[in-house]
């Protein structure tokens, strides 16, 4: 919980950016709500349950600049669908292509996944490159699958690995 107040501060700081393709924005920016959110991270994280949620911290400064996690959709394969956020102002920088890849071989080494995706809204470029610099093929891509907040309906584009 420690890092519950910075959490706030870099999704108010970024709500604009954000807020384009993820649907939980506006809800996270109330406090009670990010409280909530936190303690439920917390306690599925140490149940292994839903959601193993990890902070994307700069070394260098201590500073908070995003979130990496993994959504648990299938354990007894195990399949888990990867996703991330980052700040703003730290976007550009490999933040998230490090991240991504040390999760990756994370869910592979030590969760024994066999199958890790990842999912994008077809116009989400950033997420798209990340997907693709760390060596993820498009999979597939899945027509109107969803609504983005703004309300457009917008493709899904998948993109998978799976254990050798």
């Amino acid at each position: 919980m420690a890092r519950q107040p910075q959490i706030l501060a870099a999704i108010h700081a970024s709500q604009a950016e954000l807020a384009q393709y993820l649907t939980w924005v506006e809800q996270a920016l109330d406090p009670a709500q990010s409280i909530a959110d936190t303690q439920q991270a917390i306690d599925n994280f140490q149940q292994q349950n839903s959601e193993l949620r990890y902070n994307i911290i700069d070394k260098r400064s201590d500073e908070l600049l995003g979130a990496i996690g993994l959504l648990i959709r299938d354990a007894s394969v195990p399949y888990f669908e990867l996703g991330y956020w980052l700040a703003t102002h730290a976007t550009g920088q490999g933040y998230v292509t490090s991240a991504v890849t040390l999760l990756e071989q994370h869910a592979f080494n030590q969760l024994g996944a066999k199958r890790l995706e990842i999912r994008m809204a077809e116009s989400n470029r950033s997420s798209r490159a990340v997907a693709e610099r760390c060596g993820f093929p498009l999979e597939g891509t899945l027509l109107n699958e969803r609504r983005l907040p703004s309300g457009p309906l917008c493709n899904t584009l998948v993109y998978a690995k799976t254990a050798l």
